[in-house]
């Protein structure tokens, strides 16, 4: 993914200027979530963490939609495993009752937030349009969304009668409040781009066509002006300790790094061409040159 376009059935990579922009593309369909989509979409992260020419991911949707939410096409057995042929089903222990840390428990939707998550790369939401349901949840684990004036945002699971996914109770109220996540969760209803922006689920509205120019001009930020080692840590150092039980976790982590990156050449260059008032020149790379506490924590295994 060095550079130019990637072939995908369900979605479109592009890399320009070490921007990598994934679209969501099933116009034809809203872009509604398959599980072809979300084997692609991981894949697509997968490729920008181990490419150093990738300095920021824009994630948008093709057509008029951002992502309509899961493929309803099977009817009522959509989520249900044991009515899809395509879906295995988890095994039943000697008591009845099903194993629920097997793997054919887990949800789609969480294995590809979780992949955001991990990512070494900041990630931009640029929502073109509806965005409901995985729509809006697979936003959540990206660091920033932006929205056009066009976007609407649900969170309709209990209108389905099922309950939110992707790792949602997680992310949702860090990123907007309880309170804030339970009226949309509990309401299932369709609202604004401007409540988005009110209830800080997005952090700027812009009219639809100067949403990508202003989500690739952030990514151009990024990619111009900041170090990829310094980036990579900042982002998991971000995430992770919001679930810290206390600032003593983040004073270990915030200690090692820069105690480690204090030594780097990136750092001399950085104050090297901030004292000579010129762009500075990184050389620093992800692929190698990650400091040895990385990662920090232990992952946690599904069961």
């Amino acid at each position: 993914m060095a550079g130019g376009t990637s072939s995908y059935q369900e979605i479109a990579t592009e890399v320009a200027d070490n921007i990598l922009t994934i679209t969501l593309n099933r116009p034809d369909k809203l872009n509604a979530y398959t599980r072809t989509m979300q084997a692609e979409l991981i894949d697509a992260f997968d490729l920008a963490d181990r490419d150093d020419d990738v300095r920021a991911v824009i994630v948008t949707g093709a057509g008029r939609a951002f992502c309509a939410g899961a493929d309803l096409s099977a009817g009522g057995t959509t989520f249900d495993a044991k009515a899809r042929s395509d879906r295995k089903t988890a095994p039943v222990k000697e008591s009845g009752e099903v194993d629920w840390s097997d793997e054919a428990v887990r949800d789609g939707g969480g294995r590809l937030t979780l992949r955001i998550f991990k990512c070494l790369k900041p990630v931009i939401a640029a929502v073109n349009g509806p965005a409901v349901g995985i729509g809006a949840t697979m936003q959540l684990a990206m660091d920033i969304r932006l929205a056009s004036e066009a976007a609407r945002f649900g969170f309709v699971f209990a209108r389905r009668g099922i309950v939110p996914e992707a790792c949602s109770s997680w992310f949702l109220p860090r990123i907007v409040g309880i309170s804030q996540a339970l009226e949309w969760t509990c309401s299932g209803r369709v609202f604004e781009a401007s409540e988005a922006l009110a209830g800080r689920l997005v952090s700027k509205v812009v009219p639809p066509a100067e949403l990508l120019p202003v989500a690739q001009a952030l990514a151009r930020e990024i990619a111009d002006n900041t170090a990829p080692v310094a980036v990579a840590l900042i982002r998991q150092m971000m995430w992770r300790m919001l679930g810290a039980d206390d600032p003593m976790e983040a004073h270990k982590i915030d200690s090692r790094g820069i105690y480690s990156r204090g030594a780097s050449a990136d750092v001399r260059e950085g104050v090297t061409a901030f004292l000579e008032k010129r762009p500075a020149r990184f050389t620093d790379k992800v692929s190698t040159d990650m400091p040895s506490y990385f990662p920090w924590w232990q992952e946690r295994p599904y069961k």
